[in-house]
């Protein structure tokens, strides 16, 4: 590990990367990104190749009876992660092993079990990735600015801890701290209950006709964004930490019971009062949500902005407003259902509102608040 000038570290490398799906390449270009070494292990040849073809790095085969790797990455899935990372810390005596997996307390349980030295493994998970999978969907970006919690176990040294967080710190992320129950307690909330109520929700839709679906705008596709990923995967996290996830679930049935029974009789007395509390209550919840960059949540105001849904539109708009000197806060895009026009939603600082419409409108964009 070399130790720059501002007091941060950065590998030195070998990385050896074990699974080289969408998160293990990502974790190669990243690192290949900085001229880090990188050699790479799946049990899949095709997929190997595949991401050594993106640039992810070399294949193990073709490392040398020499090959000493300074830190072994498991990126494989959550129920052969803890059987990886035992073998790994066997044949690399002299790396530090981190995994991936997006549950830590069974992983950390498991390896306990095998009664492996430990003091040179730690758990680790970047809150990063996407609705596809595999090496070709791989982002050498893919962690930039994303949290990545550091999960050390107690026989972890300070040194394994120190290389895991370079990995970290190498590929943008930002380092958290947990404890394997902490970590399992709060995914289960902030990850895992989302995946399943949007798969719940979206499950609806299997027999809806066409015209009904045909009416859909931005909220139904953002409940049911994450609803496409990878049940195989799902099955395992959902089962890896289904204690904490079962008694998240306990208070959503709760919830849900409370409404049906207010829906039942929606004109009884109290009923409104009772439906206000329940949106209420997600307004006040949906407010703690870190805003921009992680900073407490701010008050924004949208307009949204309709443009021909021609090449060039947005572009030129994003440029126009780069041009008026506003910042925006956020963005979204909603096609407009049976007119070639689309709806960009755009979020901006109270304080700037009037003057970006203004300036807009003069020139000659479609405003609408």
């Amino acid at each position: 590990m070399t130790v720059l000038a501002n007091g941060g570290t950065h590998l030195s490398g070998p990385v050896l990367v074990i699974g080289t799906g969408l998160l293990g390449a990502s974790i190669g270009l990243g690192l290949r990104a900085r001229g880090i070494d990188v050699v790479l292990s799946d049990i899949s040849p095709s997929t190997a190749a595949v991401a050594k073809d993106i640039g992810a790095g070399r294949l193990l085969q073709d490392a040398g009876p020499g090959f000493a790797p300074q830190l072994v990455v498991v990126a494989a899935p959550p129920d052969v992660t803890a059987s990886l990372a035992a073998q790994a810390l066997a044949d690399w005596p002299g790396a530090v092993v981190v995994d991936i997996a997006s549950i830590k307390a069974a992983v950390l349980a498991d390896l306990r079990a095998t009664g492996t030295d430990l003091s040179r493994y730690v758990g680790t998970h970047p809150m990063a990735g996407r609705e596809k999978s595999g090496p070709v969907a791989a982002l050498g970006n893919l962690f930039t600015s994303m949290p990545w919690v550091i999960c050390a176990a107690e026989e972890s040294t300070p040194e394994a801890v120190k290389t895991a967080e370079a990995l970290a710190i190498d590929l943008g992320a930002v380092v958290s701290r947990m404890d394997a129950e902490e970590h399992d307690g709060s995914v289960a909330l902030i990850s895992h209950l989302p995946q399943v109520m949007s798969s719940l929700v979206a499950s609806r839709l299997q027999d809806t006709p066409s015209p009904a679906l045909a009416l859909a705008g931005n909220g139904l596709r953002d409940v049911t964004r994450i609803a496409a990923s990878d049940p195989k995967l799902w099955v395992q996290i959902l089962s890896g930490n289904a204690p904490r996830l079962v008694s998240i679930l306990h208070g959503v049935r709760e919830d849900l019971n409370r409404l049906i029974n207010t829906l039942e009789n929606p004109s009884a007395d109290g009923a409104r009062l009772d439906m206000a509390q329940l949106i209420a209550e997600g307004n006040t919840g949906q407010a703690r949500i870190p805003g921009k960059h992680g900073t407490p949540p701010q008050s924004f105001v949208s307009f949204t902005v309709l443009v021909d849904d021609t090449p060039g539109q947005i572009a030129r708009l994003l440029t126009e407003i780069g041009e008026i000197g506003v910042n925006l806060e956020d963005l979204r895009l909603e096609h407009a259902s049976g007119r070639q026009v689309g709806r960009v939603e755009i979020s901006v600082l109270p304080s700037k509102v009037h003057g970006l419409v203004s300036e807009l409108t003069a020139r000659g964009w479609k405003v609408v608040q």
